[in-house]
């Protein structure tokens, strides 16, 4: 219904402050930062350039060695990764944070770095849950598909139903993926993993979900979908 596809869009269109994305280079030690993770940092964007020790002087005193150790295990064998860790902003407010990287490659398929995003799950009631929710349950034939999609998101990376709806629109933006088609993409490709009784490593997870718009058509379908 043109209604549906219409609100699809403006769901889709949003720039959510609580998820934006991350680039870091391994040669020059260089960081990029997105607007939203400048802001989750308590900066204004465009006022920061991040090195390496102003990212680990935000991390909260009780994970800074977690952190610094896995960033060093990301330098040496330049693996995805995922982690959850709580970060300090300039006005000294906590933020529980969940980050979750893959390979950053050159033109020429070397790996040069990291790059993904941050999702800021940090308890925030009644910001515009209602109105999100209320949007949601309008478009009635795409709903079960985005509630699967979401219970897969706050399975594997133990956020809350909020948290990985903006997780799941900020990567339909990012990729100008349809919500609806990369939620079923995300579906296909968690459920057609392969494995007994214990679930794959999370980086499986987190490679499948930083590609799943890769898997699409250049329409935004998903592939050998009409």
């Amino acid at each position: 219904m043109p209604g549906d596809e219409s609100l699809e869009q403006a769901l889709a269109g949003g720039s959510p402050q609580r998820v934006g994305w991350f680039r870091f280079y391994f040669a020059d030690e260089r960081w990029e930062w997105s607007p939203q993770v400048q802001q989750m940092h308590g900066y204004e964007p465009g006022t920061v350039t991040p090195t390496t020790e102003l990212v680990l002087s935000h991390k909260h005193p009780d994970d800074y060695a977690q952190v610094s150790t896995t960033l060093e295990q990301i330098r040496r064998s330049h693996k995805t990764f995922s982690t959850r860790h709580r970060i300090i902003d300039t006005q000294g407010n906590v933020h529980s944070v969940v980050v979750v990287g893959d390979q950053l490659y050159d033109e020429h398929g070397a790996v040069v770095g990291t790059h993904g995003f941050y999702v800021d799950v940090t308890p925030n009631p009644g910001v515009t849950d209602d109105m999100v929710s209320a949007a949601v349950a309008q478009i009635a034939e795409n709903r079960a598909t985005i509630e699967q999609a979401k219970g897969m998101l706050m399975l594997i990376y133990r956020v809350g139903p909020d948290a990985a709806f903006d997780l799941l629109k900020w990567r339909s933006q990012e990729t100008n993926v349809k919500l609806r088609v990369l939620a079923e993409q995300l579906i296909a490709d968690f459920t057609g993993l392969d494995y007994q009784e214990t679930l794959p490593s999370r980086s499986t997870f987190d490679h499948l979900l930083l590609t799943a718009h890769l898997r699409t058509d250049s329409d935004g379908q998903r592939a050998g979908v009409s």
